[in-house]
């Protein structure tokens, strides 16, 4: 999977908005464009493999900070927030990740106001 197969992924998802940030980071979010929370964090690291933080479930980050493909995301993991970041390529496919970036979408957009969930029919 590239950056550019992730950002049209992404798009397709529902109240979901692109923003370059904190550098040259490609940042997903879901909301109202401007005020939506962050669902994916992707960039291109030097030895060109694709690199892409996401909200997983208790028992997913369980699951995928062990695998040879993840680790808890930089930063956001060690704050105990549930985060994954893929970094590899190797082993997991570019539908295993869209699956996993579709589940972050999700539990970040159950985290938003009742009524904006209404409004972007999430």
């Amino acid at each position: 999977m590239t950056l550019d197969d992730l950002n049209t992924f992404c798009a397709t998802l529902t109240a979901a908005h692109h923003v370059v940030q904190w550098g040259d980071h490609d940042v997903w979010k879901v909301g109202i464009e401007g005020k939506g929370k962050v669902f994916a964090i992707a960039g291109t690291q030097p030895d060109g493999h694709l690199s892409v933080s996401f909200k997983v479930s208790d028992m997913a980050f369980e699951i995928l900070r062990d695998h040879p493909d993840c680790r808890p995301a930089p930063y956001l993991a060690s704050r105990g927030m549930k985060w994954i970041q893929y970094y590899t390529g190797d082993q997991m496919t570019g539908n295993e990740v869209c699956d996993l970036l579709r589940d972050s979408h999700r539990l970040v957009a159950a985290g938003l106001p009742k009524k904006t969930q209404k409004e972007l029919n999430l």
